[in-house]
């Protein structure tokens, strides 16, 4: 989207809620992961709010080392992505759909044909968040005992994205006419094959789906480590960050974008959007009152586990004082390298504790939190906006649907008071609403 003075908001769309307690709150309900209805009533309230999209994330791996935090979190019950999204594709009319799908463990002509398919079933509306595998315990259910090292993903994942934008031209948009009175139902002189092979990949094509309706779905990527802004500048159309601090934010905005003009990309063709975890109240004591409450329903083991896998286990954090300062040397390893670094340097610049840390990561995974009325809220959010260190933000409520419902009534008022965000739809796509161009077919200009 142009920058024409209004926010681009996505809701990451998650069973309980971001925070870790979420789902022993009175008000979540404890069957939400699989509960269709209860996405649905997520989706419409966002979709009510003119959100561009909702955003689901996925893993597919318990991602907890052992049984006592299984037992204590909610994650672990839940739907796949782009199955839920279908359903939900029925459901809604006008909001992006973004599914997470890994390229680590993914063949991409599956994914190609099933984002393809959900693009069709929603009348363009589906994206695709493009995420390389970062949990250890992923690898031993595909086959593998240790993940392939961060680069080496980061290298597929880049060819295994042209494999599946490639598979989604192999149609013409007009190939297939479907003439009953000729008898011809698709043009094959307006088919193209793929002949893909390279270092990572051997995949033929066509397609047995027709050209999405967007060209290609949306890709949206959340890498900040320098592999993953690489990434972002060659191919992300939305980039998903966590960016806690202002100055580091319009830091990363910068170096993204020059690094995407520097590649002959658009500053408005690449929307870069952090996350924000906002807890608000009508007063600032009854937003504090909330964290406080949510902070009570996390134990303290899950708040461990929660910052040992964030920091993709650099220490033995049940061995420390947890009242030490975090040191400023800690390795890095092979888990989600940027977060690794965005946690331990603002642990470092705030001198804080382990325990202050674990807290920080239990209550915001290292994304910005602000705990305040509507009205401070809504100043941080248009403050970054303005100093160009968002183009938008995905909003990850605390609780759901309670803190969506607050941030629907008591913040987008706010926002659309300042002229910072619209009040309805403005496109029949994800892509027209993002203000995104359609990508012309690689193969169509070619034979032209």
């Amino acid at each position: 989207m142009q920058r024409n003075g209004e926010l681009t908001l996505g809701l990451y769309l998650i069973q309980a809620g971001y925070n870790e307690g979420a789902w022993r709150d009175p008000s979540v309900p404890a069957n939400g992961g699989v509960d269709v209805n209860h996405y649905a009533h997520l989706a419409a309230l966002a979709e009510a709010a003119a959100f561009h999209f909702v955003f689901l994330p996925d893993s597919p791996s318990v991602v907890e080392q052992d049984n006592a935090n299984i037992a204590r979190v909610s994650r672990n019950d839940t739907f796949e992505p782009i199955t839920l999204l279908s359903a939900l594709s029925s459901r809604t009319r006008d909001i992006g759909l973004v599914a997470t799908a890994t390229t680590t463990y993914q063949q991409p002509y599956h994914l190609a044909r099933m984002l393809a398919s959900l693009d069709h079933l929603s009348l363009g509306r589906a994206a695709w968040n493009i995420v390389t595998s970062g949990n250890k315990y992923e690898a031993p259910n595909f086959g593998e005992e240790e993940l392939p090292d961060h680069d080496t993903r980061y290298t597929r994942a880049k060819e295994f994205v042209e494999v599946v934008k490639g598979l989604w031209d192999t149609w013409e948009d007009d190939a297939f006419v479907r003439d009953k009175e000729t008898g011809i139902f698709v043009d094959t002189t307006k088919l193209h094959l793929l002949n893909h092979r390279a270092d990572y990949l051997s995949v033929r094509g066509p397609l047995n789906i027709a050209r999405p309706p967007q060209g290609h779905p949306v890709l949206v990527q959340a890498g900040a480590s320098e592999s993953g802004i690489r990434f972002a500048a060659a191919l992300a159309e939305v980039v998903f960050t966590a960016e806690p601090c202002l100055e580091s934010g319009k830091r990363y905005y910068a170096t993204l974008k020059e690094k995407a003009r520097a590649l002959g990309r658009k500053d408005d063709q690449v929307l870069i959007m952090p996350g924000i975890v906002p807890i608000v109240g009508r007063t600032k004591e009854e937003a504090s009152a909330k964290l406080q409450r949510l902070r009570s329903y996390t134990h303290i083991d899950v708040q461990i586990g929660t910052a040992d896998r964030w920091l993709g286990f650099v220490t033995d954090i049940r061995s420390m004082d947890l009242d030490s300062l975090v040191p400023e040397s800690l390795p890095r390893t092979n888990f989600i390298q940027s977060r690794q670094k965005t946690l331990l340097d603002l642990a470092v610049r705030q001198k804080f504790t382990w325990r202050q840390l674990i807290r920080f990561i239990s209550d915001s995974r290292g994304h910005l939190m602000i705990v305040g009325t509507p009205d401070e809220i809504a100043n941080a959010m248009v403050d970054r906006f303005d100093q160009r260190a968002a183009d938008g933000f995905n909003v990850l409520p605390a609780t759901v649907p309670g803190e969506l419902k607050d941030f629907v009534e008591l913040v987008i008022p706010e926002l659309r008071r300042r002229g910072k965000f619209r009040s309805t739809y403005h496109g029949q796509t994800l892509r027209e609403n993002l203000g995104l161009k359609r990508p012309l077919n690689r193969f169509a200009q070619s034979s032209r």
